[in-house]
Order: C-alpha cells, then sequence, then structure tokens
C-alpha cells in the first residue's frame, strides 16, 4: 500500500485555490495556463485508480462532486468509478458523487487502515496530518509557472524538513509533472 498526493502548485509551492472556487486575490492561477494543462489524467494514476481509494476532505470533496459526476471522458470514468472516503466532521451526506463514503475519526487511521493504494488530491488539512505521521510515499506534483507570493504552502515554513528523492519530471502542458518519493534514511 503507498500513500501518493497529488496536487497543483506554484512555483514558490502555494497550493491554495488553484481553481478560484476559494474567491482569493490569486486565485485560478493553474487555470490560466489553458485546460489543456489540467484536463485528462496528468498525474498519471492510470491503474491506481482502478485498484486504489480516493481519500479527501470535505472542501474538495463537495468542489469534485459539483464536477465530475456530470463528465463522461475515460479519466472521469475512472474517477466517478472509484472508491472515495470522506474525511470530514461535518458532512453528514455523501451520496452526491458515486462510491463516496463518510469517515468517522482520524485521516491517519483511516490511511492505516488501507490495504489498497491511497491518493490523495488537495485537501490540504488532509495532508498535513499524513506529513505528520509520516505516511506519505510519494507527491506527484503538478507544478505550474506562476510564483503567488501568498497563499497556503504544501510544506509549510514551520514545518518539518522533508526529504525526498526525485522519481521523474515531465512536461505537462505549461507545466512540469514532478514526482517525489520517500527518501531512504
Amino acid at each position: 500500500m503507498s500513500v501518493i498526493v497529488i496536487q497543483f502548485i506554484s512555483l514558490d509551492g502555494v497550493v491554495s485555490d488553484p481553481d478560484g472556487s476559494g474567491n482569493t486575490p490569486t486565485g485560478g492561477w493553474a487555470f490560466r495556463h489553458g485546460p489543456e494543462t489540467v484536463a485528462g489524467d496528468k498525474f498519471r494514476l492510470g491503474s491506481i485508480l482502478d485498484d486504489g481509494v480516493l481519500l479527501l476532505g470535505r472542501t474538495t470533496w463537495q468542489l469534485f462532486s459539483r464536477l465530475w459526476p456530470n463528465r463522461d471522458d475515460p479519466f472521469s470514468r475512472r474517477m466517478n468509478a472509484v472508491p472515495k472516503l470522506v474525511a470530514s466532521r461535518t458532512l453528514t451526506d455523501a451520496s452526491a458523487w458515486a462510491n463516496s463514503r463518510l469517515v468517522a475519526g482520524d485521516p491517519v487511521e483511516t490511511v492505516r487502515s488501507q490495504a489498497r493504494d491511497v491518493v490523495v488530491t488537495g485537501s490540504l488539512s488532509v495532508v498535513r496530518a499524513l506529513m505528520a505521521a509520516d505516511l506519505i510515499d510519494e507527491y506527484r506534483l503538478l507544478v505550474f509557472p506562476t510564483a503567488l507570493g501568498a497563499g497556503q504552502r504544501l510544506f509549510p515554513a514551520a514545518g518539518p524538513p522533508a526529504y525526498l528523492r526525485t522519481l521523474s519530471a515531465e512536461q505537462a502542458g505549461a507545466a512540469v509533472l514532478v514526482r517525489y518519493g520517500r527518501a531512504a534514511p
């Protein structure tokens, strides 16, 4: 079982509001580079979605539950079919997006109970909890040629260091998909 975090990220490490749905002053920064940069399986998840599970926080799940069910391309069919675990203390219903299930309690325990690959997309609070528990095996980051100067960063300034190794890097439209794995101790 591997835990894979996928994120849209700016050159200066900001991950907040890439699509503009948060109405922040710099929101929508990822989508300014055109739809081809963000469309399809840019994170090279492939069969991981067939055999794994998505773990999403409430905010990301609510956004995705409005977008994905109405799409019918091959990648969207995979996203709609994959089992989805929703970490939320406030949601009471996850029926808006097929194969979604609310999980009670700590996302760390949710991940530890899985026997299959877990993909976390967006969901910064979930990612930070998994970081703190040292459960993340791989980061797949779509790095955009934009420096925002402000916003929530994937690796916060006050956080512990992260020692990673580069697995691959390839251009993906205007962005670069970089895969980092856990470094050997």
